[in-house]
């Protein structure tokens, strides 16, 4: 068996594994990353840049759909071919993880072990059976994998996951999808739009990653006018038929419906790669979820010289956060025993789904339970329905929150579903990360006719909520709940 010796040992090539790499070379030639599969980023391969392409060619369709809304009128129906649909995904897909293995390519072959890796202790690692690694330093960036409930695996090749509807050569008849989180919620409305029979079904009455209750509910009101969305459903047999897959259920009237789909995608969720890298072997302290526990500023576990980024931290599985913490993580390790803070960014998300939904900075919930006490936040709020622009481009269907606190009229965050959500979305992560006050967002400029102009409305609407001054700023530093 091989044996190394090195400074920084990275576990994992995709988005973190990589961005972890390049930062711990910067403090070190010692480094090398493991990978036991292709080496590149779910995004590139089966997650937010081909789930776009199939976003991409479904507003396609849409709004040849709604031309005639606009007194524009097309002759003959209109013909989606799922062959050349899926090709353009495909052939796409593949040109941006070329252009990921590129940056691969570049990174010397001494530096890339191929293997899977798995702890014997806190500093040494074994790949496979040909390869034994003594690590001064380890950063764990492993992913994440798509997680289902161990019945459905009846279900045979019925039962997909998001990378497998990238692999179609052609488009089915009927999908059930399951989980109207991020990528059901994407994907689902996809597929529909592309021609597909999609039913969509959920536990516990979430849509996307909303917590405020009035935009969710908007949320679930606007996607049941496209295609069934139950987002705590009742499913009372599901079982494959053949190459098909049968389910009962009760709908949201409570009456019996039953329903043969091609396919069950599974949108359940994501669980850190973590549970088969030998972390029994090691003294880090585990949450409840079988992750190491890492600060967010530094990515250190509670082994020192070990640091985690990634899905595989089970903090913000996002590709932003993902290269971020890939950053902090690296520089930490290559560093070491110099350990500092990194810039963590104010958190935002959107959904690709039409229309789009975004979350920028602390949520209702979050909000909620921070405040609970006192009521030390304000709420302003906008919809897009009547709002001018929206309205000229049909686009006219939304609603905004915006968080302020009491006292000190601080941005605190937004949930939104709405027309250009990732641009205004963006705007207020800006604010945020600068800690402006609602009355210096009303201050920026704001041009004449523009979807933002729904984001000033709903900003002066907090704005006259606000009780300002020292006296409210003092109550609210008391709040039990802070």
């Amino acid at each position: 068996m091989k044996e190394l010796q090195v400074d920084v040992a990275v576990i994992g090539g995709g988005t973190a594994g990589l961005g972890a790499y390049r930062s711990a070379k910067r403090f070190t030639p010692s480094v090398v990353m493991i990978e036991g599969g292709p080496f590149g980023t779910t995004c590139a391969r089966v997650g937010c840049m081909p789930s776009k392409l199939l976003i991409a060619a479904a507003e396609a369709v849409h709004e040849i759909e709604k031309a005639p809304q606009f007194g524009v009128h097309t002759t003959g129906e209109i013909r989606i071919d799922g062959r050349e649909v899926m090709d353009r995904v495909k052939r796409e897909r593949d040109r941006f993880v070329g252009f990921v293995l590129e940056g691969v390519d570049e990174i010397p072959s001494q530096d890339k072990i191929l293997g899977y890796a798995k702890f014997l202790d806190n500093n040494t690692l074994q790949v496979d059976d040909h390869t034994r690694i003594v690590a001064r330093r380890i950063v764990i960036a492993t992913g994440s994998r798509p997680s289902w409930p161990a019945p459905w695996n009846s279900l045979g090749d019925r039962l997909i996951i998001n990378d497998d509807v990238f692999s179609w050569d052609d488009l089915p008849s009927s999908v059930a999808v399951f989980g109207p989180g991020v990528i059901g919620l994407e994907l689902g409305q996809a597929l529909h739009r592309l021609g597909v029979n999609v039913t969509m079904f959920g536990v516990g009455g979430a849509v996307g990653p909303l917590t405020d209750a009035a935009i969710r509910q908007y949320a679930e009101k606007t996607i049941n006018q496209e295609f069934y969305l139950d987002p705590d459903a009742k499913v009372e047999i599901m079982e494959r038929r053949g190459d098909a897959v049968f389910i009962r259920y009760l709908d949201k009237e409570g009456q019996t419906r039953e329903i043969t789909v091609d396919y069950v995608l599974a949108a359940t969720g994501r669980r850190p790669n973590v549970d088969n890298i030998g972390l029994e072997n090691t003294t880090l302290e585990l949450d409840a979820r079988g992750v190491p526990v890492a600060s967010s500023q530094t990515m250190q576990t509670s082994v020192a010289h070990i640091f985690v980024a990634g899905d595989a931290s089970n903090q913000l599985p996002l590709l932003h956060e993902a290269s971020d913490q890939a950053r902090i993580a690296g520089e930490n390790a290559g560093s070491y025993p110099e350990v500092s803070p990194g810039l963590r960014r104010s958190v935002l998300s959107v959904v690709f789904s039409d229309p789009q939904i975004a979350m920028v900075g602390s949520t209702y919930r979050e909000l909620s339970q921070k405040f609970s006490a006192c009521g030390c936040f304000e709420v302003g709020e906008v919809s897009f329905e009547n709002q001018g622009r929206s309205r000229v481009m049909l686009r006219n269907k939304g609603m905004l929150h915006v968080y302020g606190e009491q006292g000190t009229g601080r941005f605190l965050g937004a949930e939104m579903i709405g027309p250009d959500a990732e641009h205004i979305g963006h705007l207020l992560a800006w604010a945020h990360q600068q800690q402006m006050t609602i009355g210096q967002m009303l201050d920026m400029p704001f041009y004449h006719p523009v979807v933002e102009e729904g984001l000033r409305t709903a900003l002066r609407d907090l704005h006259a909520k606000l009780r300002l001054g020292d006296a409210e700023t003092e109550r609210c530093q008391r709040c039990p709940g802070d």
